[in-house]
């Protein structure tokens, strides 16, 4: 069974950067767990309510949740943040995991990317999501999230503190980035990745079969 492990640095931001990618992955059967790293405790609401909101949304995705233990606008890329993705890469052994871009404006973000990439450095699948704070995003992988947008949305709607009565999330808007990722991807809908690496498993493809016309039978 596939694992993925999704890495966030405040409780929404792995809805908001990758939550339809990672409905289709439990559609499909996958494991996922979520790490937030920090307690939310600067934006709107208290922890206490983030973490409620949090849970709810884990629950309602049927993912794993994990508290990283982390007080919001402290994290730092280094042996203490490493050390506790490692924690749960160990226990997790996902096959892709899930991060934040690196180029963000935000530095509980950029601390969450820099440590992940360096905790997972044995690991063969690491992509990046973006956020609203994201900065030069390119994304090259894209994840098919076609019919899936409305469970998104309501995912987000589970982090009421952040989507009533503040400006924190814009769900018409990631409606349009949606819409605007799938006509990059040629698809209906998606959302964006930028890789630090990934592996291509070659039997996962449908590799289409060469048609047999009338009289091929026996050609070379």
């Amino acid at each position: 069974m596939t694992r993925v492990l999704a890495v966030g640095a405040h409780p929404d931001d792995i809805e908001l950067g990758c939550g339809g990618t990672l409905l289709r992955a439990r559609r499909d059967g996958a494991e996922v767990t979520m790490l937030v790293l920090t307690d939310g405790r600067l934006g709107p609401g208290d922890p206490g309510l983030r973490a409620r909101e949090q849970r709810q949304a884990a629950d309602h995705l049927g993912a794993d949740l994990v508290d990283g233990g982390f007080r919001d606008g402290e994290l730092v890329h280094g042996p203490a943040l490493v050390d506790r993705i490692g924690q749960v890469l160990a226990d997790v052994r996902p096959d892709l995991v899930l991060t934040h871009a690196p180029a963000d404006s935000h530095q509980d973000h950029r601390a969450a990317a820099d440590a992940t990439v360096a905790a997972a450095r044995a690991l063969s699948s690491v992509l990046h999501y973006e956020s609203p704070s994201t900065l030069e995003f390119q994304p090259t992988v894209f994840g098919d999230v076609t019919g899936l947008l409305p469970d998104k949305l309501t995912l987000l709607r589970h982090h009421v503190s952040q989507v009533i009565g503040a400006s924190r999330v814009d769900l018409e808007a990631l409606s349009a980035q949606a819409r605007f990722r799938g006509f990059q991807a040629r698809v209906t809908e998606a959302e964006g990745f930028s890789v630090t690496r990934a592996l291509l498993s070659v039997r996962s493809l449908a590799i289409p079969q060469p048609r047999r016309t009338a009289g091929s039978e026996g050609r070379v």
